[in-house]
């Protein structure tokens, strides 16, 4: 695969995801968090398992535990926490915190797999937590934090730990679209199971709502999924995670047209935060 095209999957796989979080706010409002986290990957869900049957391939069974695992850490955990996060939480806030993402799996990934981190990573690190942390407090002197803010630093922890288990468990001997539709699968199935038990019921969301869902599952989704893994597997996780500065720029520029610009605090803890980032990818892809 030629480097434009690689590099044009993870600038899409970036932008859906930034999008995510603008088109999350019209979809919790009509739906509530848990069914709009179960709709979202159980239509993600159907249509991987499709993309599976028309190339001829199936879920190995065999692999249940590991599917198992990932579906619930990288699906339900990631999901949940991360629409119960946008009921109260800006767009905004929700990208920045979750630009923090490679840190916390770089971090994970030495307590884990012992996987030690670089110099880089780990005068990053800090750096991206006084971003997070300007952003999150608003730069102002109450020292309130919003519950939102709080889960979507949660679900961040989620995506991280998935990031780390994928290089643990993910079956190697499978295709990546059989790994991910069987991923999906699981991860719907306990959205689902988590929607009933805290008794939601389904709802049929507006046009507005219902086209930002499926614009969720498919574009942030389905797309960015096989954009992003095929993404890793030309460049490598370290260069890939470049990319990631692009999630809360897109959500800003979309904010933005939606006359909600970022404050200062926000554009401050954005420079840290993507600098943090980029220090740490830009210094392991000179290693790679």
């Amino acid at each position: 695969m030629n480097y434009f095209k690689t590099y044009w999957m993870a600038t899409m796989a970036a932008i859906f995801w930034g999008a995510n979080f603008n088109l999350a706010r019209p979809v919790i409002a009509e739906m509530g968090p848990y069914v709009a986290g179960a709709t979202r990957y159980v239509l993600a869900a159907a249509v991987m398992l499709l993309i599976a049957q028309t190339r001829r391939e199936t879920v190995p069974l065999q692999h249940w535990k590991a599917y198992l695992t990932l579906g619930v850490v990288g699906v339900f955990g990631f999901n949940l926490f991360f629409f119960l996060g946008m009921e109260t939480s800006s767009a905004i806030n929700g990208a920045l915190i979750m630009a923090l993402n490679p840190l916390l799996t770089a971090v994970l990934g030495y307590v884990i797999l012992r996987d030690k981190p670089s110099k880089q990573q780990w005068i990053a690190f800090p750096v991206g937590i006084a971003g997070v942390a300007i952003v999150v407090l608003g730069a102002g002197a109450q020292l309130k934090i919003a519950l939102g803010d709080v889960y979507i630093l949660i679900a961040s922890l989620n995506w991280a730990l998935y990031n780390v288990l994928v290089k643990k468990m993910m079956p190697n001997k499978v295709s990546g679209i059989a790994n991910t539709a069987g991923i999906m699968t699981v991860g719907a199935l306990a959205l689902t199971i988590a929607a009933i038990m805290h008794g939601d019921h389904v709802v049929m969301p507006t046009i507005h709502a219902g086209s930002a869902l499926l614009m969720m599952s498919l574009g942030g989704g389905v797309l960015a999924y096989l954009f992003w893994n095929a993404s890793i597997s030309n460049l490598g996780p370290s260069k890939a995670a470049i990319f990631m500065n692009l999630v809360p720029v897109t959500t800003m520029v979309i904010a933005a047209f939606e006359h909600v610009p970022p404050n200062h605090a926000q554009l401050l803890g954005a420079m840290l935060v993507i600098s943090a980032v980029t220090f740490s990818s830009v210094s392991l892809s000179k290693k790679g």
